[in-house]
């Protein structure tokens, strides 16, 4: 972004690089606060830097704000553990009641829910590296320094990222009739369209959903197709905060509010030229999801 020279004062110049910095800082936390925070940080420093000699102030901000993402990311490592129980305990519930905050679930929609679930799984060092060189477009030699690794090593995270963000189905029956099957389902429970349901869904289609995926705690199953359509419709406060992406390489649903992966929704179809929904399994439970390998559908 240009600098708007109209204005020379500090103030002035940062803010007219503010909007870029923060977009940089939510795709590499993945959080709107943790975003804030670093671009907070950002201004501080610049603040009480002589920065009069900085010939590009854009570059030498995105420095400061990588640095500090790099930080803030490898101290979530150690509460790693903790994230999927809160996310999946408190999340579906806000998910429901249309409590997540409107300008977090805006950015979440901008940058995709399935990417942030995978950013998610990367190690600090590979997500910095993945956010400047493919979403930012910053050059390896540029960023190199930021992260005080040399160039062949910043392009070696860049590259181990690329692959696991950009997955490759597995070899299926008929992957391209499944992957429709699984967009239309979710265009459906978006907008509660239950006879559109029923058109996806074996007659006696059974759903499992684990002990954490349900209110009372306990695991339940539902079957036949009424039923099943019935429980997706009621679902519907949660399908904005879903997205189709491969989960072990088949298509799936995650949902994920604000890129925080909650539930998985997984399926099995009927052999045959119907290739209805036979098989729905909902996981919720932390120690399930962290076995799934997500990846982002093209």
């Amino acid at each position: 972004m240009d600098e708007d020279f109209s204005d020379p004062s500090p103030l002035a110049r940062f803010e007219a690089q503010r909007p870029r910095l923060r977009a940089l800082a939510y795709r590499m936390t993945g959080s709107l606060a943790e975003a804030d925070d670093a671009v907070q940080e950002a201004w501080l420093r610049y603040e009480g830097a002589e920065t009069e000699q900085v010939e590009n102030l854009p570059g030498w901000l995105t420095t400061v704000v990588s640095r500090i993402c790099l930080n803030l990311l490898r101290s979530r490592e150690t509460r790693r553990e903790d994230s999927l129980e809160f996310f999946t305990e408190d999340w579906i519930g806000s998910a429901d009641e249309g409590l997540v905050p409107e300008d977090e679930a805006l950015l979440a929609d901008e940058v995709g829910l399935a990417l942030l679930v995978v950013l998610d799984t990367l190690s600090p060092a590979e997500r910095i590296a993945f956010v400047l060189h493919d979403l930012f477009d910053v050059a390896f030699d540029d960023i190199s320094p930021m992260m005080e690794r040399t160039s062949a090593s910043v392009r070696q995270l860049a590259s181990r990222a690329r692959r696991k963000v950009r997955g490759v189905p597995a070899p299926e029956a008929d992957p391209t009739r499944q992957r429709r099957a699984v967009d239309a389902y979710l265009a459906a429970t978006r907008v509660g369209d239950f006879e559109a349901l029923l058109t996806l869904l074996d007659p006696d289609v059974v759903i499992n959903a684990d002990s954490a995926a349900v209110p009372t705690g306990r695991p339940m199953t539902l079957q036949g197709a009424l039923l099943v359509a019935k429980s997706a419709v009621a679902a519907i406060g949660r399908a904005r905060f879903t997205t189709v992406a491969l989960v072990d390489g088949a298509p799936a649903l995650l949902m994920a509010p604000l890129g925080h992966l909650a539930v998985v929704i997984r399926f099995e179809f009927a052999e045959g030229d119907d290739g209805l929904i036979k098989v729905i399994d909902v996981v919720a439970e932390p120690e399930r999801l962290r076995e799934l390998t997500v990846e982002v559908l093209s």
